[in-house]
């Protein structure tokens, strides 16, 4: 059982409370607190890295074009092509390169000194990459086949027609609702266990190596790993939910212009 002191130098552990941040100022009537800063840092990081890894591309790239070369190659070939096919990979590439980049570089701020939150944290960005996502796969079935994709949603072939009483409501709420709230939500509350985790383990050795003091700084040792530990661990989760992301977008888009529609 961890010790509580008292008064308010005991242990304080996370809450909720940190995903709604003091307001720090307004833009246009529009309030900041910190994890839109946060939000704002990764959006310019991610246009700088794209744009000054390929301004002035060499034959023979340097260490920071081939960085940035395999993060295009690997969302190109490792996702766009192999999913969508060369014609479709190639036309729906800027989203899903977009949609990658953004969302990787909005989670992993989670675990950099000084920002320590995820951007993706709080439901704004996470809602729109889902919103963007889903009007992606509407437009891609609208337009390979304009008269059919909503029939062919709702009404699968080879179904006998009394079926669809029960079928076509649940097509509709898997395809239609469904998608977007996962989408939304999965990466949402990957990030949001992933910073609770964190933080207890920072905030518990900080607690035993500075206020509980005496043998409880061997505790503190062992928290300390774990923070270490789930460090590490948040890092892969970071890069897992955008590829997740990415790839259930292009799975998305792929079911939208295959040629039953």
């Amino acid at each position: 059982m961890i010790p509580r002191l008292a008064d308010d130098s005991g242990f304080h552990g996370p809450s909720m409370d940190e995903f709604f941040p003091e307001i720090l100022f307004n833009v246009f009537g529009v309030p900041i607190h910190r994890i839109h800063l946060v939000q704002f840092i990764s959006v310019v990081a991610v246009v700088l890295v794209l744009v000054i890894g390929t301004r002035r591309m060499k034959v023979v790239p340097g260490r920071f074009q081939s960085v940035v070369e395999m993060g295009l190659g690997f969302v190109r070939g490792g996702i766009a092509h192999d999913l969508l096919g060369r014609k479709d990979g190639d036309r729906f590439l800027p989203i899903l390169t977009t949609i990658f980049f953004m969302t990787l570089f909005m989670n992993i701020t989670g675990i950099i000194p000084g920002l320590n939150i995820a951007g993706t944290s709080i439901i704004g960005v996470p809602l729109l990459l889902a919103v963007i996502s889903y009007v992606t796969f509407i437009y891609a079935g609208i337009k390979k086949s304009p008269k059919n994709f909503f029939k062919n949603a709702l009404f699968p072939a080879g179904v006998p027609w009394p079926v669809y009483i029960i079928v076509t409501p649940i097509e509709f709420i898997s395809t239609f609702i469904i998608r977007p709230v996962t989408l939304t939500l999965r990466l949402l509350m990957n990030m949001v266990v992933g910073h609770m985790l964190l933080v207890l383990c920072y905030s518990a050795t900080a607690f035993f190596f500075f206020t509980a003091g005496g043998g409880w700084a061997a505790l503190g040792v062992g928290t300390l790993a774990f923070g270490g530990a789930f460090s590490v661990f948040e890092i892969l989760v970071a890069v897992l939910q955008a590829y997740v992301f990415t790839v259930l977008t292009a799975v998305y888009i792929q079911l939208a212009v295959a040629e039953e529609h």
